[in-house]
């Protein structure tokens, strides 16, 4: 079976609305798009995490497939990425979309779960869930994402959509890499450890 990757950046609050434009996602007022701008490096390997959909088939939410189809098609002629998203499958969460005009693209209607589950259990690159962040609240709670690739920047943004929101569902997990960027990106990914283990310290 194929494994489901989930990559994502988030400020030290665990907000990850936005990171890269002001114009991305607007929604509830959130004005501080853009945030992660700051702490570009050349040196950062987006492979590493699944963020340039390298060697993958894409799994995107609604809104974070309508911000990557206006922008990933009209920049090919010297981005990697853009080439890399624009060949690769993409599978678009929605119940809303009816025809979706970046190439390579096919809705998964009806019962998200189940379409996702079933995509798994085909032969195929692994899938990456690339930002959207209530497709992974509802992949999180059915125990269907495999891996997280969390890259955590020094920002705090006091609001706006969260990683994990309010009524996710528990669970450990344990840290497999991490590696801290020059600019002080905390670069991490984790695999699914089962329920939490409780105690009392000392």
């Amino acid at each position: 079976m194929r494994k489901l990757i989930a990559s994502t950046f988030t400020s030290l609050d665990g907000v990850m609305q936005a990171p890269g434009g002001p114009e991305e996602d607007p929604a509830g007022h959130f004005t501080l798009g853009g945030w992660a701008f700051a702490f570009e490096d050349e040196a950062t390997d987006l492979s590493a995490a699944g963020f340039d959909g390298k060697d993958r088939e894409l799994v995107l939410g609604r809104k974070t497939y309508e911000i990557f189809a206006g922008y990933w098609p009209y920049h090919t002629e010297d981005n990697a990425i853009a080439r890399t998203f624009n060949a690769a499958k993409k599978h678009v969460a929605s119940r809303t979309l009816k025809s979706l005009r970046w190439n390579n693209s096919s809705v998964l209607g009806g019962d998200i779960v189940a379409a996702i589950a079933a995509l798994k259990g085909q032969p195929g690159h692994d899938l990456q869930l690339i930002g959207s962040g209530n497709l992974i609240q509802t992949l999180h709670a059915a125990s269907l994402i495999d891996e997280y690739n969390v890259w955590t920047y020094p920002v705090v943004l006091g609001g706006g959509k969260r990683l994990f929101e309010k009524g996710a569902r528990p669970g450990a997990l344990r840290l497999v890499a991490s590696k801290v960027s020059k600019a002080g990106v905390v670069m991490c990914r984790y695999v699914p450890a089962g329920d939490i283990q409780l105690g009392t310290v000392g």
